[in-house]
């Protein structure tokens, strides 16, 4: 489970997400980079998570890991990660896109910034969920500020959970951030609609893929990538030559 950002109590707290529905022979572990930005709020940020979600994954690899979550609703590095990973790897967006599909013809998204309205629709339409997506909404609650204790981010998601289903006539909602994912099933119970967190839908698809004895295809696009030589900052991503 690889939360892109560096703040740990968030990490701590989507690994307990995923554990909470994981299967008894599933060991959940939650990591997030010691490089990158505290919270992913911008394309700028979302570009520069990316090699330290690249250098979790390749520590998986190594540690045998059998798949991957990557739990940020940009699904950051999700392509590269493929490339690297021996087992499937599942974003949260794409995971929680496709769960709402199955239990409603219709969905709303509930995100974070409204600068980050965008990316969601992008990946609605990369991911073949454009048609079934009536609307992107967001709380204006930076990523962090979600799980303040003192706060009240739970009351304003549910209360624009709510709206958004009225407004755009929908039958489930997707929480839009993985610092959402402790919310969900309150949420849900509250307005008896389905309510889907990106992490705990990806934790189980993955789970369901490795039962299924299914991986990415190495075949075309995400074969693994070709050796070369990276430089600077990024040295230690070179891939060396087979043998």
């Amino acid at each position: 489970m690889i939360n892109p950002n560096t703040a740990r109590a968030m990490t701590e707290s989507i690994g307990r997400c995923a554990r909470a529905v994981a299967g008894p022979s599933t060991a959940i572990v939650a990591v997030s980079p010691s490089m990158g930005p505290e919270s992913i709020e911008s394309h700028y940020d979302e570009a520069l998570a990316v090699p330290g979600v690249l250098a979790e994954v390749a520590a998986g690899e190594r540690a045998g890991t059998d798949g991957y979550v990557i739990a940020c609703f940009g699904d950051p590095g999700l392509d590269a990660a493929r490339e690297l990973a021996a087992g499937p790897v599942v974003g949260i967006a794409q995971a929680a896109m496709h769960a709402a599909t199955l239990v409603g013809r219709g969905f709303s998204v509930v995100t974070t910034l409204s600068r980050t309205a965008g990316r969601a629709w992008d990946l609605a339409h990369r991911y073949g969920f454009a048609a079934a997506c009536r609307g992107v909404h967001a709380c204006d609650i930076p990523v962090l500020e979600l799980d303040r204790p003192d706060g009240d981010a739970r009351e304003v998601v549910t209360r624009l959970c709510a709206e958004a289903l009225d407004a755009d006539g929908s039958d489930a909602v997707v929480l839009g951030c993985a610092g959402m994912a402790p919310f969900c099933a309150e949420i849900s119970a509250r307005l008896g609609v389905p309510v889907v967190d990106g992490v705990t839908a990806a934790t189980k698809l993955v789970e369901s893929l490795i039962c299924l004895g299914l991986r990415t295809s190495a075949r075309g696009e995400y074969a693994p990538p070709p050796p070369k030589r990276y430089s600077g900052l990024l040295g230690d991503f070179t891939i060396p030559a087979p043998g």
